[in-house]
């Protein structure tokens, strides 16, 4: 008998989550939608999507989910795409917001400027990275994309774009400024299941 499939929950109040859904599937979790406090003590870890980082803050608070998902985040591991990437940040700016502070990093909110409100670019994988997904290029898509402006001592840079950090992991968290949910490739995907 093969190993039970993980349940990961896709924070649902905003943003791309049913990509994450489908991305999830594919690298072969079982994927919950989660809009509700009580679904968090189900799951074996949890994606924020991207979307809009001050509406996905203005909600959770809305809908009283901001505590357990920071009490969640201390037990098990979370990976934040583009906006979850801001708000799993320790400091945020352009303009500052508040944020979880669960990855020691400094992200920098649109940063690319809106040159880059859409674009797709090949990375190639940091060594750390190649050990444990193989060497092939990743294909990136970014949207309306942060920039990560400082790593702390214990986070590890597993892919750049044009010498910034672009996908990060810290013990069990893991944030991506692009999409990874948009392409084809489950890599990332299965690098955050890795983790459960």
């Amino acid at each position: 008998m093969g190993k039970k499939p993980k349940h990961v929950g896709v924070l649902a109040l905003q943003g791309d989550f049913e990509a994450h859904r489908a991305a999830l599937a594919r690298a072969g979790a079982e994927p919950v939608l989660v809009r509700e406090a009580g679904q968090f003590s189900d799951l074996d870890g949890l994606v924020i999507p991207g979307g809009e980082s001050t509406t996905m803050l203005k909600l959770l608070h809305y809908d009283n989910l901001l505590a357990p998902l920071q009490e969640f985040a201390r037990r098990k591991p979370v990976f934040g795409t583009c906006a979850g990437a801001i708000l799993l940040a320790r400091h945020v700016s352009n303009p500052s917001q508040e944020s979880l502070g669960m990855i020691d990093i400094d992200v920098e909110r649109n940063a690319y400027g809106r040159q880059l409100e859409s674009r797709v670019a090949v990375l190639e994988p940091e060594p750390s990275l190649r050990e444990r997904s193989g060497p092939e290029a990743l294909e990136a898509v970014f949207i309306r994309a942060p920039i990560i402006r400082r790593t702390g001592p214990h986070t590890r840079v597993l892919a750049r774009y044009a010498g910034d950090p672009v996908l990060v992991e810290e013990d069990k968290h893991m944030v991506a400024t692009f999409h990874p949910e948009l392409t084809a490739d489950s890599r990332v995907h299965s690098l955050f299941l890795s983790k459960l």
